[in-house]
């Protein structure tokens, strides 16, 4: 008897482990990634199957002011097929729970960045802390509380050399914990490193 427990125990591991890595797509996703690790085409493989999808970009616009971030963003657009729709805007809770087609979220770094600059982080502006830990715990309830299928791209950091600067540090620190915040409501994460996907 003990023998066919355990076979039967390994037998629901091994399913269990395929269910975590094929099946769980339609849920919510979050792909991690280094810079140029391929996460971003990653994300984009996993949803390409869907025929309506909204692609959610949260980062700066490309604008004549920073001509490499204009060439990022180029790129980005010209991998994307024609019958994905784009929204820039940094409402990821608004989009969360009104979305009614599956969602590319690329990428929760470049969104920080930006809520950081508008609750005052950087100039640290009184109050900057609690109008941060207000947006991103809105966030957190709209990716608990989102019903369609849902892939999130953001930034593996703090694996590497520590930031010089304390703006530095304060977004490691604030993308490592939001990551892992975000992680532990997800059907799956992937961590993307130099362009081979591992299912954590």
């Amino acid at each position: 008897m003990t023998k066919l427990t355990h076979r039967l125990a390994g037998y629901l591991e091994t399913l269990a482990r395929a269910l975590r890595r094929y099946g769980r797509d339609e849920g919510k996703v979050l792909v991690l990634g280094g810079v140029r690790s391929g996460k971003s085409r990653h994300a984009e493989r996993l949803v390409a199957r869907h025929p309506h999808l909204l692609y959610v970009a949260p980062g700066l616009p490309a604008g004549e002011d920073d001509p490499e971030w204009a060439a990022r963003v180029a790129a980005h657009q010209a991998r994307r097929p024609a019958h994905w729709k784009t929204v820039e805007t940094t409402d990821l809770s608004g989009i969360l729970r009104t979305a009614t087609e599956p969602l590319l979220i690329d990428c929760l770094g470049t969104w920080l960045s930006r809520v950081l600059d508008d609750v005052g982080a950087w100039r640290q502006k009184p109050g900057w802390e609690h109008r941060l830990d207000d947006r991103l715990e809105d966030f957190l309830a709209a990716w608990a509380a989102a019903r369609v299928p849902v892939v999130a791209v953001s930034n593996e950091v703090g694996s590497g050399v520590v930031p010089a600067t304390s703006s530095g540090r304060l977004f490691r620190d604030v993308l490592g914990a939001l990551n892992n915040r975000v992680s532990a409501d997800a059907d799956r994460v992937v961590l993307v490193v130099a362009g081979r996907a591992l299912d954590l």
